[in-house]
């Protein structure tokens, strides 16, 4: 049920890319269902993408880090997150920075990183 309702997501976002309406947030929305769908590599593809549009974009940082460790790349999640913390610091967006630090210090522990 969860795969199909992704699926059908998918479509309806996909229909708007190219369009007037294509940017940083439906590219994020599209990445994010790729995501739930279990569709990696075009989930970080397409939240790339919404920073590349919006580099301040808090939730884009944390769910592509969320991406790349469910993908096995703790590296680049590990550095996506801290990039992710300095844009949402830069923002102002404390709840996004405590999330991604939080994700951070996980990791990190998990590595044998841990400070």
């Amino acid at each position: 049920m969860v795969a199909e309702m992704a699926t059908e997501q998918i479509r309806n976002l996909e229909k708007l890319l190219d369009s007037p309406r294509d940017g940083a947030l439906l590219r994020y929305s599209l990445g994010s269902a790729y995501l739930k769908a279990g569709e990696l590599e075009r989930a970080l593809e397409q939240l790339r993408e919404a920073l590349a549009r919006d580099p301040r974009y808090s939730a884009a940082w944390k769910t592509l880090g969320t991406a790349l460790a469910e993908a096995g790349r703790d590296d680049e999640a590990l550095e996506t997150w801290r990039r992710g913390i300095a844009a949402a610091h830069e923002k102002g967006d404390r709840q996004a920075e405590k999330e991604m630090t939080v994700f951070a210090r996980r990791l990190e522990k998990r590595l044998g990183r841990a400070e």
